[in-house]
C-alpha cells in the first residue's frame, strides 16, 4: 500500500510540473505575440503600392 501512495504522489507531482511548464509556454507565446503586435502597430503592410522597394535588375555600369 505504501508503494501505491508514493506512486500516486509522484504521478500527481509530474502532472503539476507539466501544467506549470505548459502555462509558462503559453505566457511566453502571449508575450511574444504582444511584442510583435506592438512593434508592427497592428498594421498589415506599410506600402501603398504593389511595386517592390528595390529595382528588379541591377543598374548597368
Amino acid at each position: 500500500m505504501y508503494e501505491y501512495e508514493i506512486q500516486q504522489f509522484h504521478s500527481a507531482e509530474l502532472i503539476r510540473r507539466a501544467d506549470e511548464a505548459r502555462l509558462a509556454r503559453e505566457v511566453i507565446r502571449a508575450r511574444r505575440a504582444a511584442r510583435r503586435e506592438a512593434r508592427h502597430g497592428g498594421v498589415e503592410a506599410e506600402s501603398h503600392t504593389p511595386r517592390p522597394r528595390r529595382p528588379r535588375f541591377a543598374r548597368a555600369a
